[in-house]
């Protein structure tokens, strides 16, 4: 059914317009919890215009090594977030996955879990992918249990690499195999 390919329990993954896309992102890029949940960057603004543009270059780039789409609720049909895809090596079949939620009012209500799930059985049934890998910081331990809930697996960290507020964080690696995902969809 191909319709269920990226359709999940709370969830759809689709590829939304550039301008949508740049307006989500540039509002949830003010929200610096979120920002500093995503990404090592240092928090800084940029407008809808300069997220547009990037977004629009980044697509002529690798079209068929990155994929990266915008989920939505199957409820109410509100784009909440985005799921990417990334970083394949197709000749060993390994690849890289991140995920952000940008509505607040959407955390911790498995939809992250849900949309994660999506994306590995596009990753392993329609890509053919071996492994799938991420990396998550140990600050965010809302997002720890929502891969482990998915089926990954802690695989190492790198620690003390982050510097936030003061403090040093890890970068905690984790990582699903396509057999153990198999195995989960037995059960």
């Amino acid at each position: 059914m191909i319709g269920a390919l990226f359709r999940g329990k709370l969830v759809r993954l689709a590829m939304d317009n550039p301008e949508d896309w740049a307006k989500s992102f540039s509002r949830w890029r003010r929200d610096t919890e979120y920002y500093r949940l995503l990404d090592t960057d240092p928090v800084s603004l940029f407008s809808v215009k300069a997220f547009q543009k990037d977004f629009e270059a980044n697509l002529e780039k690798k079209p068929f090594d990155d994929y990266l789409f915008a989920i939505h609720t199957l409820e109410g049909d509100h784009m909440i977030g985005f799921i990417w895809l990334g970083g394949i090596d197709w000749n060993h079949g390994n690849g890289w996955v991140g995920i952000g939620l940008g509505e607040r009012e959407f955390w911790g209500k498995g939809y992250g879990t849900d949309a994660m799930r999506v994306v590995l059985r596009y990753a392993f049934t329609e890509l053919n992918l071996h492994r799938v890998s991420l990396d998550v910081f140990s600050y965010n331990p809302r997002a720890i249990r929502s891969y482990e809930k998915a089926g990954f697996t802690h695989e190492g960290r790198l620690r003390k690499l982050l510097a936030r507020d003061g403090e040093r964080a890890d970068d905690v690696w984790m990582g699903i195999l396509r057999d153990e995902w198999i195995n989960q969809q037995e059960v």
